[in-house]
């Protein structure tokens, strides 16, 4: 108990020293945007689910040109498609292709950046995302077996980021980032209108994000830096 207490008061000086010490090199973020997602895997193509992204972030510098990334975000992602025909098999069963899903995540990137002369940014990393909500909804009709608690979606999904950050005035950025799962988010079997199977496909969640984010504690660039460095 007494080695317990004292590892907790060595954890929070430890946590004090080392915000005092970094307090003038943390940059905070604001973040706010949307995704263009798909999930590949899923018989239904193109980045037509439209979601939001928003959140905080931390960035640490390390070094002259490389810095460290931690956000946390709230991320919709999934995958839409219109009516593609009408099928009536009875006038309680009609079939129209028509498909939609909804998932949300709280999501924690990590990223390592590449920092070019406080204008341009560029990295990768991984992030994990934590399914708080979901919805799915096929020829019109709420999929009632489609739940958080019981699946067939996991709870968690784990991707790869590549990231690009523009300062575009003073304190804003412009970010374009795209991330693809490591691992599937579901295992689907696929069967026809006549009840035919036809295929098994793992899915992925496959994701544009392009967001805004505002600086805090950042000096900005002088407006005239490139053009010293560049002899103009």
């Amino acid at each position: 108990m007494r080695r317990n207490f004292y590892i907790i008061i060595f954890t929070i000086c430890l946590t004090i020293v080392s915000l005092d010490l970094f307090s003038q090199r943390i940059q905070g973020a604001v973040i706010g945007g949307f995704n263009l997602s798909q999930i590949d895997g899923d018989e239904v193509y193109g980045f037509k689910k439209f979601g939001a992204n928003v959140g905080l972030g931390a960035i640490v510098p390390l070094g002259k040109n490389f810095q460290f990334s931690i956000e946390t975000l709230f991320s919709q992602r999934g995958a839409k498609q219109k009516d593609q025909y009408y099928d009536s098999v009875s006038p309680d069963t009609i079939y129209t292709g028509a498909y939609k899903v909804n998932l949300d995540y709280l999501e924690i990137p990590f990223l390592v950046m590449y920092n070019d002369k406080d204008i341009i940014s560029a990295g990768a990393g991984f992030s994990y995302g934590r399914l708080v909500k979901v919805n799915e909804y096929e020829h019109g009709k709420k999929v009632e077996t489609t739940t958080l608690t019981t699946g067939p979606y996991s709870r968690n999904d784990f991707s790869i980021l590549a990231d690009v950050r523009f300062r575009v005035y003073k304190q804003i950025k412009i970010n374009l980032r795209y991330s693809y799962s490591l691992a599937s988010i579901r295992t689907r079997d696929f069967y026809d209108v006549n009840g035919k199977y036809f295929t098994t496909r793992d899915q992925f969640n496959n994701v544009i994000s392009l967001r805004l984010i505002y600086m805090f504690n950042e000096e900005p660039p002088p407006i005239n830096s490139r053009n010293n460095e560049t002899g103009f």
